[in-house]
């Protein structure tokens, strides 16, 4: 359990993520998922935890620094968009699907390099909004401003089989993609957290 106080914590270790990188908050159901940072090479954490007691429910890890998280509008599914440039060529990266009810997750992407995911949305039930780096930056001097943008259809995303988004599926068009800088970043994180601890500290005071 979360030790309370008045005021939010310095540090917010006791998510056990490292520090927070990623934040997203769904009120209405009361979820709230952090991705880490990733330390010394190891896998990047992404929890989600309820957020009027920061209880944690599911955790995932990636094997790239998380950039997008998505929960789904209806079903009990988390999103979560990864990837990095390799220094050299590529800009890998992965799609994890994310059951918070079992704590299945699937990676979504083929390619065995995947691709950076460096946004998420859904536009409905069925649709989700894509936005990845472009695959690589061969002879492309604008490929760390620019990205693509995809919008993937399936009935049911809960049954989407792993490794099965194609390229076709993934293929759109050409688009402008800032990237924040990380610390860019972990501020628009933690201040989301910061946020949330008035209604936290509401509801501990209540018994909820």
């Amino acid at each position: 359990m979360t030790a309370y106080g008045e005021h939010p914590p310095e540090s917010w270790a006791f998510l056990g993520v490292g520090d927070p990188f990623q934040v997203l908050h769904d009120e209405q159901r009361c979820l709230l998922a952090v991705a880490g940072t990733p330390a010394h090479g190891r896998a990047t954490p992404v929890a989600v935890f309820d957020s009027r007691s920061f209880v944690r429910r599911a955790l995932v890890r990636s094997r790239f620094p998380v950039h997008a998280l998505a929960f789904h509008p209806r079903c009990p599914l988390l999103a979560v968009g990864a990837g990095k440039y390799d220094g050299g060529y590529f800009f890998e990266g992965e799609l994890l699907l994310l059951d918070l009810k079992s704590g299945a997750v699937a990676s979504l992407i083929e390619n065995e390099f995947g691709r950076q995911v460096l946004g998420l949305k859904w536009l409905d039930e069925r649709t989700l909004r894509v936005l990845m780096a472009p695959p690589d930056d061969w002879q492309e001097a604008a490929a760390h401003e620019h990205g693509h943008v995809a919008v993937v259809d399936r009935a049911d995303w809960a049954a989407v089989p792993a490794r099965s988004l194609s390229g076709r599926d993934l293929a759109g068009p050409r688009v402008r993609a800032p990237r924040p800088t990380p610390h860019e970043a972990a501020q628009r994180a933690v201040a989301t957290l910061r946020s949330l601890w008035p209604a936290q500290r509401d509801d501990s005071s209540r018994g909820v």
